[in-house]
């Protein structure tokens, strides 16, 4: 992903409480390619991206409930 769809998904990550660190490939070179590490440094950019996707799918309705 580049780097604008990187910040999207750290802010949805957040938003969400979904765990992981949003980081280029290459740390030297922002411009690079970014992807998702797990607390063990693993890949996980995929498994986020789901989540994420999942996550926005699900949005809270609005409403009112009514009782007698």
């Amino acid at each position: 992903m580049n780097t604008d769809a990187a910040f999207e998904v750290y802010a949805a990550m957040r938003q969400h409480g979904i765990a992981g660190t949003v980081t280029p490939v290459t740390p030297d070179d922002p411009a690079s390619s970014w992807i998702v590490l797990d607390g063990d440094g693993r890949d996980v950019t995929a498994a986020v991206h789901a989540r994420v996707a999942a996550a926005h799918a699900q949005r809270a309705g609005r409403g009112f409930i009514v009782t007698r």
